[in-house]
């Protein structure tokens, strides 16, 4: 069984003891409210960006790709995030990350044009995506596996918290001072994670130790079948959750339902999202990590197939929440099989392709849905990306290995209370 799947003593007791509070309490401060903070920096932009760009010409096909730039900056910078974390360690990574989202926040608010908008885009992504990897790798070394899943789907609860708090501040913001304040909102919270990590103490974010020599495409290549097949998986889960995030906004502007509108459903739904985060940890840590995979992936294609059927604030309020409901339900799973798989000689290097493949689906999905609006109009895009989230779905269910249950009942009430 592969490194990460199950890890037992003889007597069937967990190898480390340490529980989830024990060992993330120290964490809180230096990593998961810098991570909150990012998230509600990109996810407050999220339901805006579509909107800002029509206002300045966009077609709705040009306005999905635009906001998709920021997943193709996240692809931009994936590999050499995997080098630079080694280089510089994971807290200064953060920080870095951190400031690039800063100056691409700072674009967006001064963008009078298209071209400076998808700019903007794309260098946040690339701040995003150093961030990310450096936690990534992070917790992907310093989590004990016992409780790696419920560790991660936390890591994951701090996107969910932005994708709630973000959408949802925006909303007030954009009725109170207009669409324009919440792009400083968003500057503000990337100074805030940045400081943070400033002022915490080098000793609090360990860096992983540094890669074995031979590089990024050598342990691609020893580890392509994980790669080309769980890493495809996932990326199929990314690609449509981004179609989720982007076709939502894309949906509510052929309706003709309000910017206020749209950040005040995407935001209660993002309410329900984070509210289910840890229940994925806990899931995937005593019965495995198909049961996080497989059906938040059915759950979202299905209603992908069915977005044509929305006509109103009321129908997409409730699409919104249903989506929202499967995708908590994988809370921190792509983490979590990425973490998995990493060899423990070259974590950084592992991560980096595998994030490269996984941003893939997430930066190409929003290229994909605009073509495919154009030719054939957004309900039949949406549908698309359900048929292929049914094959992703596939994939997990095939390749994921059954588990071996890793948590006895009395961790996992610990950990509940972490």
């Amino acid at each position: 069984m592969p490194n990460g799947w199950g890890l037992e003593n003889h007597n069937g007791s967990v190898v480390d003891p340490t529980s989830p509070a024990q060992a993330l309490k120290p964490l809180l401060v230096p990593v998961f409210v810098p991570s909150v903070l990012m998230s509600i920096a990109e996810y407050s932009l999220l339901p805006i960006i579509p909107s800002s760009a029509e206002s300045l010409g966009a077609s709705i096909p040009v306005a999905g790709f635009i906001a998709g730039l920021l997943m193709v900056g996240v692809l931009i910078a994936d590999l050499p995030a995997g080098r630079l974390v080694d280089r510089i360690g994971e807290r200064r990574a953060m920080m870095l990350g951190a400031a690039g989202g800063f100056l691409g926040v700072l674009l967006l608010a001064s963008s009078l044009n298209l071209l400076l908008m998808g700019a903007g885009a794309l260098l946040l992504g690339i701040g995003v995506a150093i961030f990310a990897l450096a936690r990534h790798a992070f917790f992907a070394e310093h989590i004990p596996l016992h409780f790696r899943a419920r560790a991660l789907s936390l890591l994951g609860g701090t996107f969910r918290a932005g994708a709630f708090i973000g959408p949802l501040i925006g909303s007030w913001l954009i009725v109170v001072f207009g669409v324009h304040s919440v792009y400083w909102f968003s500057a503000t919270a990337c100074v805030a994670a940045g400081w943070i990590l400033l002022a915490s103490k080098p000793e609090s974010i360990k860096s992983t130790p540094v890669s074995k020599k031979g590089g990024i495409w050598k342990t691609a290549k020893e580890n392509q079948v994980q790669l080309l097949t769980l890493g495809v998986g996932s990326a199929i889960l990314g690609a449509v959750r981004t179609t989720r995030q982007i076709g939502l906004p894309l949906w509510a502007l052929m309706i003709s339902l309000s910017p206020a509108e749209v950040s005040l459903y995407i935001g209660l739904a993002g309410l329900l999202d984070f509210a289910l985060f840890y229940t994925s940890g806990q899931i995937m840590d005593r019965y495995g990590r198909i049961w996080a995979a497989v059906p938040p992936l059915i759950g979202l294609a299905l209603l992908h197939l069915v977005m044509f059927t929305v006509q109103d604030g009321t129908g997409f309020l409730l699409i919104a929440c249903a989506m929202a409901l499967a995708n908590g339900l994988g809370s921190g799973i792509i983490l979590t099989i990425g973490a998995d798989l990493a060899p423990p000689h070259s974590r950084n290097e592992f991560l980096a392709s595998y994030r490269l493949i996984t941003d893939l689906g997430v930066a190409t999905a929003a290229p994909l849905l605009s073509s495919l609006t154009v030719a054939f109009g957004l309900g039949t895009a949406m549908a698309s990306f359900g048929v292929i989230g049914l094959v992703g779905a596939g994939l997990m269910w095939r390749y994921i290995p059954r588990f071996i249950p890793l948590v006895r009942s009395s961790d996992a009430g610990r950990g509940a209370s972490s």
